[in-house]
């Protein structure tokens, strides 16, 4: 929106990603979801698809990615920003690097599948000039994932 800083256009799309996560929660999903960005505007969405399509790849991050890339009509998203509930895994963390997105921001991190646990210091399977912000409604996000696995015991 004109007008907004960086911090207030960060929680704005965090929010269109928790809307997404939301979305993936009520049918039975684990609640993750992401939106890309470019410019503030949002290009694609999505959340997680993996029971529904019987698809282990059918991650939030996977499906805006693709989502992304057919609206651009590349595959390369260096001018992007990837927003997420929760840290990528490893596998959304290889298919982000191959993308070449600009930025991830995400909410809450993932201390069991999260990429960064994966990693060495000062490795990453990210581009190497991609930006990574996170803690962006960290407690919305994770208080999200809570009480959808508390639900499941």
């Amino acid at each position: 929106m004109i007008g907004e800083t960086s911090a207030q256009q960060d929680e704005r799309l965090m929010r269109e990603a928790l809307a997404e996560a939301q979305q993936a929660g009520e049918a039975g999903e684990v609640p993750v979801g992401a939106v890309i960005a470019l410019n503030g505007r949002v290009i694609a969405r999505g959340h997680n698809l993996t029971e529904t399509l019987c698809d282990v790849t059918a991650h939030a991050e996977i499906l805006a990615i693709t989502a992304a890339s057919s609206h651009l009509g590349g595959k390369y998203l260096p001018q992007c920003t990837l927003y997420v509930t929760v840290e990528p895994c490893a596998m959304c963390a290889g298919a982000l690097g191959w993308s070449q997105i600009g930025r991830i921001v995400y909410g809450t991190a993932d201390p069991r599948r999260g990429f960064r646990r994966l990693c060495a210091p000062g490795e990453t399977p990210l581009h190497p000039r991609t930006v990574v912000s996170e803690g962006v409604l960290a407690d919305e996000c994770r208080s999200l994932m809570q009480s959808f696995f508390k639900r499941r015991r």
